[in-house]
Formats: structure tokens, C-alpha cells, sequence
């Protein structure tokens, strides 16, 4: 026997042993996926691995039908197959397009192995059903609704063995399987991983050929295209929704059903979707995208996940774009100082449309976000605002404050009312704010008795300073802020009930920086402000600095993102920031792996240490190498332990690590 013909029969004992309930490693498929299909072959269809079948393939009048019923979605096909042929064929890759009962109804193959493939079933009209094939990429794929590699013995069939085949289904608009894509070769590596590449490639073009016919079959309705990437959305957004003038959603692609999956069930159940239900926004937020930014995209969040999308509108094909009138746009006034604080955040725009709402109105405002997210800025542009303007804005930190003083701080006292009290007595903060805005931050950490005064502030608009007899009229809005969940510390008897109903006449929520969609608006804005402000010289940030501010998560938030350029600019070279010159914690994935041991004689080769040694020790060509500035160099030595020799003259090879 030839070595192929013993691995067949070594391929139907395991199959059949596998049917009969062996579940050895030698008997076992590679994935539950393939096992499943070999049951199926056996039991279902009544396949013997030992008897196997001659390709099928289909007669010239079957295969018209077959192409006929799927004409207009071959026509769009077209160019994608091609195009994914033309990537794989040097590879030795043929291509097949089937339906969705797997007749093969498109295919691209190397003409001079035509005799090989027709044999094999690789070719136009062949039959890649499981219930004839058996376990096979295409059938396999039909019959478990998703995207696989059957690769050598995973095949049912002994006489397939040889072979690799990946397959991804393409759906119609509705949903139901329309197509598989395949890409088969007639031999390959042994190792089933060699194929990785090829399944996540079949994949893509399966979702681009499926995301083409969706928008041939609705070039007549509005397209709410949405991805969670700016950049993306207008020419690859994955997510597609025809939707009508009420924003309903009459169809969608396999990633927008996946969208709306994802969406709390009560949103949707017994009505047809909308956009408002599966995002949190209003049907005038969807006709403005067109009209509300530059880039004529908006971000949107999500109903279920919280997740921000980025939305593109594409506009009918046939009759005029849909009328948007200027009464159907959102009706925020324009105020500088507030839109200033944001780009296109979902969450900001609807933080600041409220502030804008708000800002001349007496209601007490309660700002929630991370410490650092800025809500200090938010609470002064607010003031800055409004019709208190032209009177003080007055910061009080209340978990700054020792205990002991935050009383006499906040209310002030009379002449003689305590030791060391000063000789003409103080008016409080709270009176110093009378007709502005007195802001008090942190308010979680103000103690029990003071909450009681402040409620007192509150309700009467008056206080009583230490030692006074009389209270003292006040007229001061109050903005409070916090970090801690106030409910939580109610619940523990930490905070007043009814001081917190006071306080919370609305409520403004500030994102952490690390989930803003506007992103590089907040760093652009913030380095912009430092440098107007002089705390910092005219500078630059380099893309590569940018892609690292962008990837760090940013505990500290809009505070930290401040330090981190402060020392970005202490320690670069010139006026133009790199990722190098950024603090260690904001891009430790890019800076050059720290030996364990340091400092110390048995320190271990690092790509900088090597680097050095390689050059000789010349620094100017080790930053050439690394493409950062000398004092960045010096600064990874320092870090790194490593001891620069001395005396090291031009040429001198004698350098040694040290």
C-alpha cells in the first residue's frame, strides 16, 4: 500500500471508531465542531468512511438555476472574489462561491492543475453539501451557520484528506444563509494552525461581499452606518441599519444584528426597533450626523454594552436626500465656554447640553466623575456662564480642609470668638461667594455636623459665623462635586439624606477620560491650554506620542494627562514631543525591556544594552537607532542600571558591558 492509501485507512478507523463511541485521543476529531459533522454523516445521512464518494458535479441546466436564483448577488460578488483570488492563487488557493444548499455556482482555480481540482470537487458546479460530501469546509459551514477550516483528515471523506478548505458564510439582509465563500487548496502544511490567516482573510471578504449586497439591495433607503472607530466608519463601518423616517430599523447586516442582540431585551420586545431604543439619543441626534461635525460623523452610546459608536449617513441613491429642517436640530445654544470642554462625546454632549439648560438657573447642580476628570473646569465654566458671572467663583476643597478649620473656613467668625482668631474676625467662604457661586468639592468627605449647617445655608439662605449672634444673608449658588458614591455613604449614615435631595437638584455626569470619544480632542485641547497659559513653551505632540496617549487607560484622568505632558516637555528635545519622552508608565510596552537584576555586575543583555555595545557606546548613533533624542538615551541608561564606560575614544573597541 501507498503511504496516502495507508493514511486513508488509517483515517476511516478513526472515524469509525469515533462513531462507535471511542473517545481516545487517536480516535477523537480535532474540535467538537467536527466530531458533531462526523455524527451527523454517520447517523444522518447514512455516510461509510469507507466507501469514498467521486465528486459530484452538477449538470450545465442544474448549475444555470443554481446561478440564476442568485444572479444579483453574484453580480456584486464579483469583484470581491476576484479581488481575494487574486491575494491567495500564488499561494496555490482556488476559490469557490456556493449557495446556500453548497453548489458551487462561481469559482477562480489555476487552469494547469484543472484535471487534479475537477477530480478533487474543487470546480464550478461541484456539490460541497455535508449530506453528500461529508465533513467538508462548505457543507460543514451551511450546516453550523458559521466560519471554519476543515483542514486534512478533519475531512469525513478518506479521499479528502490531502486537503485544506476554509469557508465563511455570507446572509441576506434578513439573516438567512445566502452564500459561503470558500478558499480550498490541494495540498498544505500538516499543521491545521497554517491556516489561521486564511480563515480570518475568508472572513473579512465574506463580511465585505455581504456588507456590498446589503447596500445594493437598500441603495434606495437611508443607511445608519455605525463603528467603533472614527476613522473607519465612513469607508469600512461594520455595522449597517436601513431605517426609515421614524428611525426604525427595517433591516440590517450580520454585525448589526449582533448590535441589536446586545441590547437590553425590554428595549425592543413587542415593537419593531429603532435606533433610539438600541442608542441613547433622540431621533433629531440621528437627521443631524450630516450637519453636526466637520467630519459629518457623530458618536453615539450604546443601549446595552455602554460602548461608543461612531455614525455615518448614507444618503438614498434615487430621488432627493432626506429633507433635514433646521427646526428638527438640536436646539443647544451655542456657549463657548461650555462647548470648548468637548468634541463629539455622547456623554459630554448631553453633560453639557444640560449645563447649558441650567447655567442661569438657582437649582443646585451635582457633579459625579473619577478624580481628575475636571470638575472644577465644568463647575467655572458654568459660572462663567451664566448671569452670576460678574461675581466671585468660589472653590472650596472640602477633603483639603483639616477638619478642624472647615468650619471657621466655610462660615466665617467674629472678632474675639476663638484663640488665635484674628482681631477683625473672617468671612467665610460661603459669604465671600454672596451673589456668585460657591463650589464644594468632595463633598462626600464634609463631616456629619457641617452637613448640618450647609443644610441650613441651603434651606434659609443664611448663616451664622462662630461666635456671631445674628445670621448673615447669603445669595450664592451651590455646585457640589464628588467622586464617592453618595448613595453608598447614605446608606452608611456617612452623608445626610435630605442635605444630598438639596444638593441634587440635576446631576452632571464627567466620563473618565479613558472612555471619551473625543480623546484627541481632550489632549490637543489640554496641551493647547498649557502653552496659552505659559506653563508650558510652544510645543509639539509627534504622531507616535499621540498613538501612546490614546492607548493609555488613564487612571488619574484629565489631571494626570496634564503631568504626563508637563514632563513630556521637561525631557524632550527640542519642541517636539515623542512617545520617548513620555512618562515611563504611559508607554512601559514601548520602552526597551529592564534586565531583572539591576543595578548590579550579572546584569543581562537588553535590547539597549546591546545596542550600545554594538555601536561602540556612541550615544548620537544609538538614538539614531532607536529614533529618540541623546537625553532620551541617558534617561534609559539611568533606569536601566547600566554604567557608561569612561574615556571611550572614537573607534575604541574595547567597551565592555558592564
Amino acid at each position: 500500500m501507498t503511504t496516502q492509501q495507508l493514511a486513508q485507512r488509517h483515517h476511516i478507523d478513526t472515524v469509525l471508531s469515533y462513531a462507535e463511541g471511542d473517545r481516545s485521543k487517536q480516535a477523537s476529531p480535532a474540535t467538537e465542531l467536527i466530531g458533531r459533522s462526523w455524527k451527523r454523516c454517520i447517523k444522518e445521512y447514512g455516510l461509510d468512511p469507507s466507501r469514498p464518494r467521486s465528486a459530484r458535479i452538477v449538470t450545465q441546466q442544474t448549475l444555470r438555476e443554481h446561478q440564476d436564483s442568485v444572479d444579483e448577488f453574484l453580480n456584486v460578488a464579483r469583484a470581491g472574489v476576484e479581488q481575494l483570488y487574486g491575494m491567495v492563487s500564488q499561494l496555490g488557493y482556488v476559490l469557490l462561491l456556493t449557495d446556500h444548499r453548497g453548489i458551487t455556482v462561481q469559482y477562480l482555480g489555476d487552469r494547469r492543475s484543472d484535471k487534479r481540482l475537477r477530480q478533487a470537487g474543487l470546480y464550478l458546479g461541484a456539490d460541497w453539501s455535508e449530506q453528500y460530501a461529508g465533513t467538508c469546509a462548505v457543507g460543514t459551514c451551511i450546516q453550523e451557520q458559521q466560519a471554519l477550516t476543515c483542514h486534512r483528515v478533519d475531512h469525513f471523506d478518506a479521499s479528502h484528506i490531502s486537503l485544506t478548505c476554509t469557508s465563511a458564510p455570507i446572509r441576506d439582509p434578513s439573516g438567512e444563509l445566502l452564500a459561503v465563500l470558500d478558499i480550498s487548496a490541494l495540498d498544505s502544511p500538516r499543521a491545521s494552525y497554517s491556516q489561521t490567516f486564511a480563515l480570518n482573510l475568508t472572513q473579512l471578504y465574506a463580511r465585505m461581499i455581504e456588507d456590498a449586497y446589503f447596500l445594493r439591495k437598500y441603495r434606495n433607503q437611508l443607511i445608519f452606518r455605525c463603528d467603533v472607530s472614527r476613522e473607519f466608519v465612513q469607508v469600512n463601518g461594520q455595522h449597517l441599519f436601513a431605517i426609515d423616517e421614524n428611525g426604525g430599523v427595517e433591516a440590517c447586516n450580520t454585525a448589526g444584528r449582533l448590535l441589536l442582540w446586545d441590547t437590553p431585551v425590554q428595549n425592543i420586545v413587542g415593537q419593531e426597533p429603532d435606533l433610539t431604543q438600541l442608542f441613547e439619543c433622540q431621533l433629531e441626534d440621528i437627521w443631524s450626523i450630516p450637519y453636526d461635525q466637520d467630519d459629518q460623523v457623530r458618536a453615539f452610546r450604546h443601549q446595552g454594552s455602554g460602548r461608543t459608536f461612531f455614525a455615518a449617513l448614507i444618503q438614498p441613491r434615487i430621488g432627493s436626500p432626506r429633507p433635514v429642517k433646521t427646526a428638527t436640530l438640536p436646539a443647544d445654544e451655542s456657549v463657548p465656554g461650555l462647548d470648548a470642554l468637548a468634541a463629539d462625546d455622547p456623554v459630554m454632549r448631553r453633560t453639557l447640553g444640560l449645563a447649558k439648560r441650567l447655567r442661569n438657573r438657582d437649582v443646585g447642580l451635582l457633579i459625579l466623575g473619577e478624580t481628575g476628570t475636571g470638575k472644577e473646569v465644568l463647575a467655572r465654566a458654568i459660572h462663567d456662564s451664566g448671569n452670576r458671572s460678574r461675581r466671585a467663583f468660589v472653590a472650596v476643597n472640602c477633603a483639603a480642609i483639616p477638619e478642624s478649620l472647615i468650619e471657621s473656613e466655610l462660615f466665617g467668625y467674629v472678632a474675639g470668638s476663638f484663640t488665635g482668631a484674628r482681631t477683625k474676625g473672617m468671612r467665610g467662604l460661603i459669604q465671600q461667594a454672596d451673589g456668585g457661586t460657591l463650589f464644594l468639592d468632595e463633598i462626600g468627605d464634609m463631616p456629619l455636623q457641617l452637613q448640618t449647617r450647609l443644610l441650613r445655608v441651603l434651606a434659609e439662605g443664611e448663616i451664622l459665623p462662630i461666635g456671631a449672634d445674628r445670621p448673615v444673608r447669603v445669595n450664592c449658588r451651590v455646585i457640589a462635586a464628588t467622586h464617592q458614591d453618595l448613595s453608598r455613604l447614605i446608606e452608611r449614615g456617612d452623608f445626610r439624606a435630605d442635605l444630598y435631595y438639596r444638593l441634587n437638584g440635576a446631576s452632571l455626569k464627567l466620563p473618565p477620560l479613558r472612555q471619551r470619544a473625543d480623546r484627541p480632542h481632550v489632549i490637543q485641547s489640554v496641551l493647547e491650554n498649557l502653552i496659552v497659559t505659559g506653563s508650558l513653551p510652544e510645543v509639539r505632540l509627534r504622531a507616535d506620542a499621540v498613538s501612546a496617549l490614546l492607548a493609555f487607560d488613564w487612571p488619574g484622568n484629565i489631571r494626570q494627562l496634564v503631568n504626563a505632558l508637563t514632563f513630556a516637555e521637561a525631557t524632550c528635545d527640542g519642541s517636539e514631543i515623542t512617545a520617548y519622552d513620555l512618562p515611563e508608565e504611559c508607554v512601559s510596552d514601548r520602552m526597551p525591556p529592564v534586565a531583572d537584576d539591576l543595578p548590579g555586575t550579572d546584569i543581562e543583555s537588553t535590547p539597549l544594552l546591546d545596542a550600545l555595545y554594538a555601536n561602540q557606546w556612541n550615544i548620537s548613533e544609538v538614538a539614531r537607532q532607536f529614533e529618540v533624542s541623546r537625553p532620551t538615551i541617558y534617561r534609559w541608561v539611568e533606569r536601566q542600571g547600566i554604567t557608561l564606560p569612561r574615556f571611550l575614544g572614537k573607534g575604541n573597541t574595547t567597551g565592555r558591558k558592564p
